[in-house]
């Protein structure tokens, strides 16, 4: 969901953890105390070979080709060498991950992260990340991604009238979900550095969409199952 009301926002990587992990609830209080989700957020690549050799045996070669089919799928198309060029550099910026940047702009507004960019603001870049609070307000909230610190926060105003239809429609794909923001932050850092994290609630299947980029620049799209929190690549552009 990129908010057409907020100029783009976030992302960064961090490398997944397993664990069981915090989930915010979606209504009541805006000051009612987070719930524990009992997803397992787990990185599937665990072991992974790369090579897919099939004189390997370390690895299960069946399943080490499939993940290649899934990185091949998730790659972004059209991108030259200057593009790559820049997603390097703005990935480099960012020594806080998004999944991190999340966490600090919750403790400064309550709520539920929506999603997340890594947005070059003219001179430097910042971690935009957009959150819903439990009252319906939209807040957006700016993280620096050199040191974990909230720099900036106002609340969005609906100059477009959507605001209302939009919240029940993200609220409705939030029911039930185990998966937060930050914990399909996570997930995605398996596959590179995370740049990018919003949700999808117009689609049938829900899930959070995670953008990452490679060491040499290369994009890749993902979804991230807010249930399981299984990572597969975004097939909407083959």
């Amino acid at each position: 969901m990129k908010r057409n009301i907020v100029i783009a926002t976030i992302a960064a990587a961090a490398l997944i953890g397993g664990g069981t992990a915090t989930a915010l609830a979606v209504s009541g209080d805006e000051e009612a105390p987070a719930k524990k989700s009992n997803v397992q957020v787990s990185n599937d690549d665990t072991g992974r070979d790369d090579d897919a050799n099939v004189n390997d045996t370390d690895d299960n070669d069946a399943d080490d080709k499939a993940d290649a089919a899934e990185d091949k799928a998730a790659k972004d198309t059209g991108e030259d060498a200057e593009d790559k060029a820049e997603n390097a550099a703005d990935a480099k910026v960012a020594q806080v991950d998004a999944a991190d940047a999340i966490k600090a702009a919750l403790k400064n507004t309550k709520g539920t992260a929506v999603s997340a960019d890594l947005d070059d603001e003219g001179t430097k870049h910042v971690w935009d990340v957009d959150i819903l609070t439990n009252g319906g307000a939209w807040h957006s909230v700016q993280v620096d991604p050199a040191n974990g610190k909230v720099v900036g926060s106002h609340v969005d105003r609906d100059d477009d009238g959507d605001d209302a239809a939009e919240t029940a429609q993200i609220r409705a794909a939030l029911k039930g979900s185990s998966v937060t923001a930050a914990e399909a932050a996570e997930a995605g850092a398996a596959k590179g550095t995370v740049t990018s994290v919003d949700l999808d609630e117009e689609s049938t299947d829900k899930a959070w969409e995670v953008d990452t980029t490679a060491a040499n620049g290369t994009g890749s799209d993902w979804r991230v199952n807010p249930d399981s929190g299984k990572v597969t690549a975004d097939r909407s552009n083959d």
